[in-house]
């Protein structure tokens, strides 16, 4: 009983360190003045604007409000993923018809891929990260009082 209870411990620690495993992920440290101009250069202002940033939001086909107050850190690896193939996770707060056509993101990741250095990525990230900040989750106005 004791090898069956260690043999399944060993099976689900070993799941999460196959090839997609964000176990062992890390980049390193990006400048976010550096990622604020890759932000521009590579148009992504055209359908993401930045909340309380003073970047020109370029009207495109989808219209993804990032940054500001998050209930949590958003990861290195969530970022590089949302940036390189946003089809992954649609944004979950717009309408699908807003942000994908037939399921796919209408992120132009193609577009990305072939033309954004590891560089640029690299400081992209460190850029949205630091365009988060962390609040406590909303405290119900109403506390139930049971008797």
């Amino acid at each position: 009983m004791r090898n069956a209870i260690g043999l399944g411990l060993l099976t689900t620690l070993l799941a999460g360190c196959g090839p997609k495993s964000p176990l062992g992920f890390s980049l390193p440290d990006g400048n976010s003045t550096r990622g604020r101009a890759a932000f521009e250069d590579l148009r992504c202002n055209s359908c993401h604007e930045i909340e309380g940033m003073d970047i020109e939001y370029r009207g495109g086909p989808a219209h993804v409000t990032l940054g500001g107050k998050t209930t949590r850190i958003k990861a290195e690896g969530e970022l590089v993923t949302s940036i390189i193939n946003p089809s992954h996770k649609l944004a979950p707060r717009y309408p699908v018809d807003q942000v994908a056509v037939n399921g796919q993101s209408i992120m132009s990741a193609a577009y990305l891929n072939d033309v954004m250095t590891v560089q640029q990525l690299i400081d992209l990230v460190a850029f949205l990260q630091s365009t988060y900040q962390i609040a406590p989750p909303p405290v119900p106005a109403f506390w139930p009082v049971y008797p």
